[in-house]
């Protein structure tokens, strides 16, 4: 059989043009994907700042408003805060950590969190890295007793898509809750938490938002931080939420604007075949009261992760 002169060559040329093509197609489709994820969660972050601006003013934080608390309560907000330290409504925190998808099976992440204190309220927007070069992009919302959990890889193939399933909500209602230390005057009753008495060194905090009720145990240390918070949560599973026990480590306090908050956080399901330990990180960045009108910026790559969530410039 004949065979054209360079036609084995022009057929590798050809083929190399087509895969050259279809990568430069994917990285703009990953591209475009990506500043849609952004816009969407620059929309997001506004939405519930603008609920958190219409909220009354808080004012100050005064030892008066520490009257009738369980002992080991009083002693962490003697703790964490000072007298005429200003209650801030709203906090942007930014996590350097990593995410267990599943057991054992850690990924580099970056995260910021944007948090509404007087109210509970919170997006949560994250890069988890899959492999060298690709990341999943995860946003977790909650709203007046609405949630969300939204997964893309690379911000552009859906993998999770939840919202307001069974469960869903009060899971993210008590997620809220537990990362309170982080934002400490969430925690005080004028907020809306109840706290009961258990004994020297723990309690319980309860808080009801939008006819939705959750409440955990929390855990004191003897400098008067909170240490560690055990409740049964909501976990999705295939969009239901099976109460799964839950336990929530915080430590390496550090004083920022005014206030002791951890740096070090650690999630973890309590699972009848063991211990799911399914997130690790720390604070890098905290800041309280950010904007709801300012504009997203990008945020640097990380580890393994690109991260450019929507990022609130801090007031």
């Amino acid at each position: 059989m004949s065979r054209t002169p360079g036609g084995g060559r022009t057929a590798v040329r050809t083929g190399v043009a087509l895969l050259g093509g279809l990568v430069a197609a994917t990285v703009a489709a990953a591209l475009i994907a990506g500043r849609r994820w952004e816009r969407e969660g620059a929309r997001t972050v506004a939405r519930l700042g603008a609920r958190a601006d219409s909220a009354s003013a808080t004012g100050t934080f005064e030892p008066a408003q520490l009257a009738g608390l369980p002992a080991p309560v009083a002693r962490y907000f003697r703790f964490s805060l000072t007298p005429g330290q200003p209650l801030y409504r709203t906090a942007r925190l930014v996590q350097d950590g990593e995410f267990a998808l599943r057991p054992g099976a850690w990924r580099a992440m970056r995260a910021e969190q944007f948090v509404t204190i007087s109210r509970p309220g919170f997006v949560w927007d994250a890069s988890i890295g899959l492999v060298p070069g690709i990341a999943m992009r995860v946003r977790d919302e909650y709203s007046d007793g609405s949630a969300a959990m939204l997964g893309k890889v690379a911000g552009l193939v859906p993998v999770i898509d939840r919202r307001d399933t069974p469960g869903l909500a009060e899971g993210a209602l008590l997620r809220w809750l537990a990362e309170a230390p982080g934002f400490p005057p969430a925690l005080l009753p004028g907020a809306g938490v109840v706290w009961t008495a258990v004994d020297d060194s723990t309690a319980r905090a309860a808080v009801t938002d939008a006819g939705l009720t959750v409440a955990m145990n929390v855990h004191f240390g003897a400098a008067g931080g909170i240490e560690r918070v055990t409740a049964l949560r909501y976990r999705d599973v295939d969009g239901r939420g099976i109460p799964t026990p839950f336990e929530g480590r915080s430590g390496e306090y550090r004083r920022t604007s005014g206030m002791m908050v951890p740096t070090r956080l650690e999630a973890t399901w309590l699972l009848p075949e063991g211990p799911h330990t399914f997130f690790r990180a720390r604070i890098v960045a905290a800041s309280f009261g950010f904007d709801s009108r300012s504009r997203p910026s990008s945020q640097p790559k990380v580890a393994s992760c690109q991260v450019s969530a929507a990022s609130i410039v801090a007031r």
